[in-house]
Protein backbone atom coordinates (compact mmCIF):
# COMPACT_ATOMS: atom_id res chain seq x y z
CA UNK A 1 0.00 0.00 0.00
CA UNK A 2 1.24 3.46 -0.87
CA UNK A 3 2.18 5.86 1.89
CA UNK A 4 0.21 9.07 2.10
CA UNK A 5 1.91 12.46 2.11
CA UNK A 6 2.63 14.10 5.45
CA UNK A 7 3.13 17.87 5.46
CA UNK A 8 3.91 20.41 8.17
CA UNK A 9 1.41 23.21 8.80
CA UNK A 10 2.23 26.82 9.72
CA UNK A 11 2.30 25.88 13.43
CA UNK A 12 4.84 23.11 12.88
CA UNK A 13 2.36 20.25 13.29
CA UNK A 14 2.52 17.24 10.99
CA UNK A 15 -0.66 16.64 8.99
CA UNK A 16 -1.61 13.58 6.91
CA UNK A 17 -2.99 14.59 3.50
CA UNK A 18 -5.86 12.33 2.52
CA UNK A 19 -5.81 11.77 -1.25
CA UNK A 20 -9.57 11.65 -1.91
CA UNK A 21 -12.97 11.85 -0.34
CA UNK A 22 -14.17 8.25 -0.57
CA UNK A 23 -17.08 8.52 1.88
CA UNK A 24 -18.92 11.57 0.63
CA UNK A 25 -22.42 11.51 2.10
CA UNK A 26 -22.06 13.52 5.31
CA UNK A 27 -25.76 13.16 6.14
CA UNK A 28 -25.74 9.37 6.15
CA UNK A 29 -22.33 7.70 6.38
CA UNK A 30 -22.47 3.96 5.76
CA UNK A 31 -20.27 2.94 8.69
CA UNK A 32 -20.36 -0.71 7.58
CA UNK A 33 -18.47 0.36 4.43
CA UNK A 34 -15.96 2.25 6.61
CA UNK A 35 -15.49 -0.84 8.81
CA UNK A 36 -14.94 -3.01 5.71
CA UNK A 37 -12.36 -0.50 4.45
CA UNK A 38 -10.51 -0.55 7.80
CA UNK A 39 -10.39 -4.35 7.76
CA UNK A 40 -7.36 -4.20 5.46
CA UNK A 41 -5.27 -2.72 8.29
CA UNK A 42 -6.00 -5.49 10.82
CA UNK A 43 -2.77 -7.20 11.82
CA UNK A 44 -0.51 -4.23 11.09
CA UNK A 45 2.01 -2.82 13.57
CA UNK A 46 2.76 0.89 13.44
CA UNK A 47 5.43 2.80 15.34
CA UNK A 48 4.66 6.26 16.68
CA UNK A 49 7.65 8.40 15.70
CA UNK A 50 7.58 10.65 18.79
CA UNK A 51 7.40 7.93 21.47
CA UNK A 52 8.57 4.78 19.61
CA UNK A 53 5.42 3.04 20.93
CA UNK A 54 4.33 0.09 18.79
CA UNK A 55 0.59 0.20 18.08
CA UNK A 56 -1.25 -2.90 16.87
CA UNK A 57 -4.32 -2.77 14.67
CA UNK A 58 -6.44 -5.54 16.14
CA UNK A 59 -9.62 -7.13 14.83
CA UNK A 60 -11.80 -5.06 17.21
CA UNK A 61 -10.66 -1.74 15.73
CA UNK A 62 -12.86 -1.55 12.59
CA UNK A 63 -16.02 -2.37 14.55
CA UNK A 64 -15.28 0.14 17.31
CA UNK A 65 -14.30 2.86 14.81
CA UNK A 66 -17.60 2.52 12.97
CA UNK A 67 -19.88 1.58 15.85
CA UNK A 68 -18.70 3.39 18.99
CA UNK A 69 -21.01 5.69 20.91
CA UNK A 70 -18.81 8.60 19.79
CA UNK A 71 -19.27 7.63 16.13
CA UNK A 72 -23.05 7.22 16.52
CA UNK A 73 -23.29 10.76 17.97
CA UNK A 74 -21.06 12.32 15.29
CA UNK A 75 -22.97 13.99 12.44
CA UNK A 76 -22.38 16.16 9.39
CA UNK A 77 -18.89 17.31 8.39
CA UNK A 78 -17.25 15.71 11.47
CA UNK A 79 -18.75 12.30 10.58
CA UNK A 80 -17.56 12.70 6.98
CA UNK A 81 -14.08 13.68 8.25
CA UNK A 82 -13.87 10.67 10.60
CA UNK A 83 -15.07 8.28 7.87
CA UNK A 84 -12.49 9.57 5.39
CA UNK A 85 -9.70 9.58 7.97
CA UNK A 86 -9.78 5.78 7.63
CA UNK A 87 -7.59 6.22 4.52
CA UNK A 88 -4.72 7.63 6.57
CA UNK A 89 -4.94 5.60 9.76
CA UNK A 90 -1.37 4.26 9.51
CA UNK A 91 0.15 7.68 8.95
CA UNK A 92 -2.09 9.24 11.62
CA UNK A 93 -0.65 6.78 14.14
CA UNK A 94 2.92 7.48 12.96
CA UNK A 95 2.61 11.25 13.54
CA UNK A 96 0.68 11.01 16.84
CA UNK A 97 1.88 13.31 19.63
CA UNK A 98 1.05 14.41 23.17
CA UNK A 99 0.67 10.98 24.81
CA UNK A 100 -1.59 10.98 27.88
CA UNK A 101 -2.46 8.02 30.16
CA UNK A 102 -5.88 7.43 31.76
CA UNK A 103 -7.03 4.61 33.99
CA UNK A 104 -9.95 2.49 32.88
CA UNK A 105 -13.19 3.57 34.57
CA UNK A 106 -15.81 1.76 32.49
CA UNK A 107 -16.96 -1.72 33.41
CA UNK A 108 -17.60 -2.57 29.75
CA UNK A 109 -13.86 -2.11 29.05
CA UNK A 110 -12.63 -4.16 32.02
CA UNK A 111 -11.61 -7.04 29.74
CA UNK A 112 -9.94 -4.81 27.11
CA UNK A 113 -8.11 -2.33 29.31
CA UNK A 114 -7.95 -4.49 32.45
CA UNK A 115 -5.48 -2.83 34.84
CA UNK A 116 -3.35 -1.12 32.21
CA UNK A 117 -5.79 1.58 31.10
CA UNK A 118 -5.72 3.75 28.00
CA UNK A 119 -3.39 6.07 26.15
CA UNK A 120 -4.59 9.06 24.15
CA UNK A 121 -2.60 10.77 21.40
CA UNK A 122 -3.29 13.84 19.24
CA UNK A 123 -3.12 13.44 15.47
CA UNK A 124 -4.00 15.57 12.45
CA UNK A 125 -5.29 14.92 8.96
CA UNK A 126 -6.49 17.03 6.04
CA UNK A 127 -9.33 16.45 3.60
CA UNK A 128 -9.14 17.86 0.06
CA UNK A 129 -11.51 20.63 -0.94
CA UNK A 130 -13.32 20.38 -4.25
CA UNK A 131 -14.88 22.90 -6.64
CA UNK A 132 -17.26 21.35 -9.16
CA UNK A 133 -15.84 17.86 -8.42
CA UNK A 134 -12.25 19.02 -9.09
CA UNK A 135 -9.64 19.26 -6.33
CA UNK A 136 -8.66 22.85 -5.54
CA UNK A 137 -5.27 22.09 -3.94
CA UNK A 138 -6.60 23.25 -0.58
CA UNK A 139 -7.43 21.06 2.41
CA UNK A 140 -9.52 21.38 5.56
CA UNK A 141 -7.38 20.32 8.52
CA UNK A 142 -8.79 18.28 11.41
CA UNK A 143 -7.35 17.20 14.72
CA UNK A 144 -8.45 14.00 16.42
CA UNK A 145 -7.58 11.84 19.40
CA UNK A 146 -6.33 8.28 18.97
CA UNK A 147 -7.62 6.00 21.73
CA UNK A 148 -5.16 3.18 22.45
CA UNK A 149 -5.93 0.22 24.70
CA UNK A 150 -2.98 -0.87 26.85
CA UNK A 151 -3.95 -4.54 27.04
CA UNK A 152 -3.19 -7.06 29.78
CA UNK A 153 -0.67 -8.74 27.44
CA UNK A 154 1.37 -5.49 27.48
CA UNK A 155 0.60 -4.64 23.85
CA UNK A 156 -1.03 -1.40 22.75
CA UNK A 157 -4.03 -1.68 20.42
CA UNK A 158 -5.62 1.13 18.44
CA UNK A 159 -9.20 1.24 19.70
CA UNK A 160 -10.91 4.29 18.19
CA UNK A 161 -10.46 7.81 16.85
CA UNK A 162 -12.52 10.40 18.73
CA UNK A 163 -12.72 14.17 19.20
CA UNK A 164 -12.58 14.94 15.48
CA UNK A 165 -12.48 18.73 15.18
CA UNK A 166 -11.84 21.14 12.32
CA UNK A 167 -8.65 23.05 13.15
CA UNK A 168 -9.00 26.46 11.51
CA UNK A 169 -11.15 28.45 9.13
CA UNK A 170 -8.22 28.94 6.72
CA UNK A 171 -7.64 25.88 4.53
CA UNK A 172 -4.18 24.37 4.21
CA UNK A 173 -2.70 25.09 0.77
CA UNK A 174 -0.35 22.57 -0.78
CA UNK A 175 2.08 22.87 -3.61
CA UNK A 176 1.70 19.80 -5.80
Amino acid sequence: MDKLDIVTDESGNEVVLLPEIIFSNKQNINWNDVEDYLGKYVGELIEIAETRDIIYIGNKFPDEYGGSSYTRKTKGARAKAKANAAQGIREMVEIATDKVYRENHKEKHSEDAHNNGWFYYVTRFAIPLYNNEKKTGEYNVYSACLVVNHAANGKMYLYDVVGTKKEASNPLKTIK
